[in-house]
């Protein structure tokens, strides 16, 4: 390796990291990357593995500095971003919120208290750290409820609660999965779920990209994501100015903002909000739809290149992020393909082994696959059997 090629530390190495790892290295970064999984796809990829948690901040600055890096960029999890912030404070690198703001925007309760203080459109919701403080909420709230780990995405640990009788142990399972031991109750509403993907630039949103959300087994983790999206025009522009707002009122670095949120009477309330990129490639749902090199500007923006160049672009057709899932526990036997959707394929990766125990099929994903339809009416009749055009086949195991 060139002695003067500049070194980044992307705090991860999952598949869903890979289009980062390329951008860093297109930049001429040599890329380390890290984590707790050595057979992580995106570590073949890097030029260098250092094992580490990266959800432990103190992990990654040791690696940070044993390594003399000039940049760091997070994966797509919460943990890397709020490590990757950490790591920046503390070595002076530039790209990142300070540590307290990135806590705010990546711990459900901090961001729901700062929301309701602020006016963001968001859940009525209500944060504990003690178990029996929290059988409490009812005295605020009203059913059905939903509890929620601070700290995890992707769905975990999170129950939709309908009656006193579940309250408790669904309480019980949301502390004992969550990382800081802290949950929040919320209230339960209604509407179709969107993404809406950001760029922030001196405070105010330079691009912006808004899809679709499915789901699969799990009401709760979102399976694909199709666009354009179904939200309306004002509705996206209410998203601009609630993502500025934000940007002023926590001095936000420059780089992505990234949103969930409900939609109910064309009226858009916030539920999760990043700084990090997405996973399950959706960065490549971005490049194929507008042309925008998505990785490239998360990672620039990370390591404070500056993105002074970055335009808006609109979707330029119909497009679908597909995650290749199951429908039962037991051992794949293979993925299947319906002949009718190939030609409609324009990328597509995979990782599936044969024989693979599948224990959970709810969040169990096989590959990622990339669709291209001729106009919204085909993509919106096709995106109701999808998950049964490209599906895993699973047989029952036997004892």
């Amino acid at each position: 390796m060139p002695k003067n090629k500049p070194r980044m530390l992307i705090a991860g190495g999952g598949y869903a990291d890979i289009p980062l790892i390329h951008a860093a290295q297109s930049l001429g970064y040599h890329v380390i990357t890290s984590g707790n999984r050595e057979s992580d796809l995106g570590h073949r990829e890097s030029d260098q593995y250092c094992p580490g948690d990266f959800s432990d901040p103190e992990a990654m600055l040791r690696i940070a500095k044993e390594q003399k890096i000039d940049a760091i960029c997070a994966c797509c999890n919460d943990f890397s971003a709020l490590s990757a912030a950490y790591v920046a404070e503390q070595m002076g690198l530039p790209g990142h919120d300070p540590f307290e703001t990135a806590l705010i925007i990546h711990h459900k309760d901090r961001y729901r208290a700062f929301a309701e203080t602020n006016g963001i459109p968001t859940p009525k919701a209500f944060g504990y750290s003690d178990f029996d403080d929290a059988l409490g909420a009812l005295e605020k709230l009203v059913f059905p409820v939903i509890i929620k780990p601070v700290d995890l995405t992707g769905g975990k640990g999170i129950t939709r609660v309908d009656s006193l009788a579940e309250y408790r142990s669904a309480l019980e399972r949301a502390f004992a999965i969550s990382k800081s031991k802290r949950v929040v109750v919320e209230e339960f509403i209604t509407g179709t779920r969107h993404g809406f993907s950001a760029f922030i630039r001196q405070g105010k949103v330079a691009f912006y990209f808004a899809d679709n959300e499915h789901y699969h087994l799990s009401p709760y983790l979102v399976s694909a994501a199709s666009t354009p999206t179904l939200a309306a025009k004002r509705a996206i522009d209410d998203l601009i100015v609630q993502a500025e707002r934000i940007c002023e009122l926590l001095s936000l670095k420059d780089g992505i903002f990234h949103v969930q949120f409900i939609l109910r009477d064309d009226q858009p309330t916030i539920i999760e909000i990043c700084r990090r990129a997405p996973g399950d490639l959706y960065v490549k749902l971005v490049q194929y739809a507008t042309g925008v090199d998505y990785p490239q500007w998360i990672v620039r923006a990370a390591a404070g290149l500056g993105i002074a160049d970055l335009r808006q672009e609109d979707v330029k057709g119909c497009f679908v992020r597909h995650c290749i899932m199951g429908f039962s526990a037991g051992r794949l036997s293979g993925v299947n393909i319906d002949p009718s959707i190939e030609q409609n394929i324009v990328d597509r990766m995979v990782w599936w082994r044969p024989g693979e125990r599948v224990l959970d099929p709810a969040v169990h994903k096989f590959g990622i696959v990339f669709v291209k339809f001729d106009d919204m009416g085909q993509m919106t009749k096709e995106m109701e059997r999808l998950a049964h055009l490209l599906h895993a086949d699973i047989l029952p195991e036997i004892n």
